[in-house]
């Protein structure tokens, strides 16, 4: 299998005055050059420090204690910050969460897309132009020499997020990183935006790891799932896999959460909440909320994250 990204026993901390708290634990991955991956979970669940722990983009008062991140072979963790300005934007682009504020409110489109395009290529005013009215038309915003002259309050939600995108393809990057890409657009924009990053994945042979807390959204699109919950994975899966046999409690919660073609089906929550970084839980952080829970088990001891079906991995005592 060709891998474009590796993430092998990840541990992040964060110091708080005197005090380190652990926000990542043992995350290991792998992603498949040339396909759409999914890391999902509630809000705080470690998916987005993940992937900006790759970017080599973390707060100050995050650092990372042990792993190894390799992107096409060369483990990032070990690359000089300006390789890393090499590789971000250029390699790995990132589609951040809110296109509201990726913009700068006070150049034109085109300035930002040119700006984007000269930071990790050698070309001219004129090349990078040229180059901008051809992004435009990959992401489907039509009158391209007019739309560039035009400011970032012109457009709309979704219209700035295809422009994100848009700059995100500008250089040709090998992977793109997708952070929550539909966040306050409506439905039917977040359906034309996901169509529009699935047509350019295939099309191009990119790989795209999309981060969200929407599993519906996700498993219509992605090739593989991965589920996480206060800093651990508890299952990944081929998506098919995944949704014919979901298999972690957990898991299982988020797809019974969901609404479905009955309106009037009351929906399921999980009861509880995630546990903050702060809260020390014994055994399996998610035994808490969990109807399958045994007292002296999952209370106490940390389920490993293993092969229970082909390429199927779980992190559960009772599944």
């Amino acid at each position: 299998m060709d891998n474009i990204l590796e993430i092998k026993n990840l541990d992040l901390f964060f110091r708080s005055d005197d005090n380190e708290y652990q926000a990542l634990y043992d995350v290991s991955l792998s992603f498949e050059r040339g396909k759409l991956h999914s890391i999902v979970g509630e809000s705080g669940c470690g998916k987005t420090m993940t992937m900006m722990s790759v970017l080599r983009l973390l707060p100050k008062t995050a650092f990372i204690k042990n792993g190894e991140i390799f992107f096409n072979g060369e483990n990032l963790l070990e690359y000089k910050e300006s390789q890393m300005r090499d590789i971000r934007g250029n390699k790995i682009a990132l589609i951040p969460q809110d296109p509201m504020t990726s913009l700068n409110p006070l150049y034109t489109v085109g300035n930002q897309l040119i700006e984007a395009i000269q930071a990790h290529r050698k070309v001219s005013n004129h090349q990078a132009m040229r180059k901008a009215k051809e992004v435009m038309d990959l992401v489907k915003i039509p009158d391209a020499d007019n739309r560039l002259k035009m400011y970032p309050h012109e457009f709309s939600g979704g219209m700035k997020q295809r422009i994100i995108i848009g700059m995100a393809l500008a250089c040709n990057a090998e992977l793109i990183i997708a952070d929550e890409p539909t966040t306050a657009l409506d439905v039917t924009i977040q359906k034309q935006i996901m169509d529009l990053l699935a047509e350019i994945q295939k099309e191009s042979k990119t790989t795209v790891i999309l981060i969200s807390h929407d599993l519906a959204l996700v498993s219509n699109y992605a090739d593989t799932v991965t589920v996480m919950y206060s800093g651990r994975i508890v299952e990944h899966a081929q998506t098919n896999e995944f949704l014919k046999r979901t298999r972690h409690p957990y898991s299982v919660a988020l797809l019974n959460s969901l609404p479905g073609e009955n309106s009037k089906t009351k929906l399921k929550t999980i009861t509880g909440a995630p546990p903050n970084i702060q809260e020390n839980i014994s055994g399996c952080k998610f035994h808490p909320r969990c109807n399958l829970a045994e007292s002296g088990v999952c209370d106490v001891e940390i389920p490993d994250l293993e092969e229970k079906a082909e390429r199927h991995f779980i992190a559960c005592f009772k599944v």
